[in-house]
């Protein structure tokens, strides 16, 4: 059987794969997810045509990367697979069946006549929303802690609901609807673009309120987590964490100030990654928060290695076929149906 575990670490390298899946997952999705929230709030049908052009040949491949780190979690983690979902089993489900009805939506919306197309499109809005409003509420339930005995899930099946899980429910929705807007700021021009720089200056505003109170709130009610971020030497490097993020709301706005139509999502871009990070510096070592390290939960080291030569060749061609699909489909979206 091939055995890399005496040459690699392959459970860190495996808890590597997954957070990128997940991370590729979020930036992917979460721009399509974003325009879905904000669509019907778009000035005029000439301007939704043109959002939903600039989204259409990218949305389902995006989903690619969510399937992706599900199935690694599967397949190279099954201990905390056999913990996470049954403590999440509700949101989701809930996340799911809101995506297939939000796909269902997107496809029904280019066949409809226009009286069928508005409830199409509201169907589309709706999914979005709770579709992202779910993930939030599933990265809430995780991060506050899981209820474990005895290496098996020990909690209700409603744990999960909170005031904790809901803030970052609300919170994902606001970043969702930056990336979203910032996207079709890139994307798209005249009315809509104007329309985009508004939802971008009122978005960033509930997102660093909502990163702020996250970075408070975990913290002050997990003492780990506080003296990792605040404890001496670590602190004079990890605050260059917050300053960055500072750094990126200033670049969104003078992107958006100056017409700069990259830079506003980009900046966004990289306001993610930083919160993801700051979320791994919180929660590491565990891939079950302060229950199951990624140690612990690891399948056998010939499992791990048989999955990471699939992975080796899998992994680059999706980044191929992604990165050809926006070189393909680069440049300003107009209103005509190219899906």
């Amino acid at each position: 059987m091939i055995d890399f575990s005496p040459y690699i670490n392959l459970p860190l390298v495996w808890g590597v794969i997954i957070a990128f899946a997940v991370m590729m997952y979020v930036f992917l999705d979460g721009f399509d997810l974003g325009v879905g929230i904000i669509f019907p709030f778009a000035p005029s049908e000439d301007c939704r045509d043109k959002m939903i052009s600039s989204i259409a040949p990218f949305w389902d491949g995006n989903e690619t990367w969510l399937v992706m780190g599900g199935g690694g979690l599967f397949a190279a983690f099954p201990l905390a697979y056999s913990v996470i979902l049954p403590a999440l089993y509700i949101p989701v489900l809930l996340m799911l069946l809101a995506l297939v009805f939000r796909g269902v939506s997107f496809e029904f919306r280019f066949k409809a006549g226009p009286k069928g197309r508005k409830m199409w499109d509201l169907a589309f809005h709706f999914g979005s929303l709770f579709a992202t409003f779910m993930q939030g509420m599933i990265l809430g339930g995780l991060v506050q802690g899981i209820n474990v005995s005895g290496k098996s899930f020990a909690g209700s099946d409603f744990d999960w609901l909170s005031a904790y899980s809901f803030m970052t429910g609300i919170g994902l929705v606001a970043g969702y609807v930056l990336l979203g807007s910032s996207w079709v700021f890139m994307k798209t021009e005249g009315a809509t673009q104007r329309w985009s720089k508004k939802v971008i200056r009122y978005s960033l505003i509930y997102v660093m309120f909502f990163m702020g109170l996250v970075s408070i709130w975990m913290p002050y009610t997990e003492p780990e987590v506080f003296t990792r971020w605040f404890s001496w030497p670590t602190i004079t490097y990890l605050m260059s964490i917050p300053v960055m993020v500072i750094a990126c709301a200033y670049f969104i706005n003078s992107g958006v100030k100056e017409m700069r139509d990259k830079e506003p999502f980009f900046a966004t871009l990289f306001l993610f990654f930083l919160g993801f990070v700051g979320l791994l510096v919180s929660i590491w070592p565990y891939i079950v928060p302060r229950a199951i390290t990624f140690a612990e939960a690891a399948a056998a080291p010939q499992s791990q290695s048989l999955m990471l030569i699939g992975v080796v060749i899998i992994v680059p061609v999706i980044l191929a076929y992604t990165g050809y699909s926006f070189y393909v489909f680069r440049g300003k979206s107009k209103a005509e149906n190219i899906y």
